[in-house]
């Protein structure tokens, strides 16, 4: 429903018309090599997952991690972050791995992408800092109150984190008991023995998902050059519209345009971009997803797992 809603809204900015033209006048060269590089992420998403299953004293097969790793985003389009579950579900189903343990590495899996994410707004933030130091100084129009803006927001988190830290009250302690589960997830990643190899799959799976990104780009016309601090600015605000609605539908495009548009890039182009970039993702998950739910219980009829 929500989705429905900011698909909407995006329409009614930049008619469907205009949004098609630019479909037609992609260039798919770019289009499809950030299809391949996103598949690349995904093959190397379910590689990894095997350097978390295996010190629980489990054999992951690589065949049914690729497919659970695409069933469980295909299924992210219907609701978000069940793909988790149904990850987690599969692989308990086929492997014979517990369910609890399955989602215990997911969740292991997400501290390292947010330590990821983390990675790519500071190289952001070093490659433009002027930029975007003097895009919000606009805003508020005073450099003073830039500071006091940036700062009240650390000092409450400060004041909150030492709160929960130290209260009693059941609201409080789940949530101190939720950060202590990231920090966990963080340390089991270390102490793994292939940790080197998961923290290269980690970066390397991020770094696609900066390049496809960029390389689509490339399939637009925006009338100027766009300098890649602001694709990785597009990209970051991109990322976290895909858990807010079913794989970012609608709030996507959303987005892109407004972290382009703040740098003064032009609306169309942008609200076309992020319709070309989300639409062929989404095209490329759907296809491969599809072929995964069929393919998993016939594969796995044929390979039945040995315990």
């Amino acid at each position: 429903m929500l989705g429905a809603i900011f698909v909407w809204i995006s329409l009614s900015k930049t008619s469907i018309q205009t949004i098609v033209g630019y479909f037609k006048d992609a260039n798919y060269y770019w289009i499809f090599l950030g299809i391949s590089l996103g598949i690349f992420s995904h093959l190397s998403r379910a590689y990894r997952w095997k350097y978390m299953i295996e010190p629980l004293g489990y054999k992951l097969r690589i065949s049914n991690s690729i497919m659970a790793v695409f069933s469980g985003y295909l299924i992210n389009y219907t609701i978000p972050r069940a793909g988790e579950i149904s990850r987690a579900t599969i692989i308990s189903k086929y492997e014979k791995i517990p369910f609890e343990k399955g989602i215990g590495t997911i969740v292991a899996e997400r501290v390292a992408d947010i330590v990821a994410m983390l990675i790519v707004i500071s190289i952001a933030l070093v490659l433009e800092f002027n930029l975007i130091f003097d895009f919000f100084s606009k805003k508020i129009n005073s450099n003073n109150l830039s500071l006091i803006y940036f700062l009240i927001p650390v000092i409450i988190l400060i004041i909150l984190y030492l709160f929960v830290r130290r209260t009693n009250n059941k609201f409080f302690f789940k949530i101190k008991s939720l950060i202590d589960g990231f920090v966990q997830g963080l340390l089991s990643i270390l102490k793994m023995n292939d940790k080197w190899l998961f923290i290269a799959h980690t970066l390397f799976i991020w770094a696609m998902y900066v390049l496809m990104f960029y390389v689509t780009s490339f399939s637009v016309n925006f009338n100027v050059d766009v300098p890649f601090s602001v694709i990785l600015i597009g990209f970051i605000s991109a990322s976290f519209t895909v858990a807010a609605t079913n794989g970012g539908l609608g709030l996507y495009p959303e987005a892109v345009t407004i972290a382009f548009s703040s740098f003064f890039i032009d609306h169309d182009p942008s609200r076309a971009f992020g319709w070309i970039m989300w639409t062929s993702q989404t095209v490329m998950i759907v296809v491969i997803g599809v072929i995964c739910l069929i393919f998993l219980p016939r594969f796995n009829k044929i390979n039945p797992k040995i315990s």
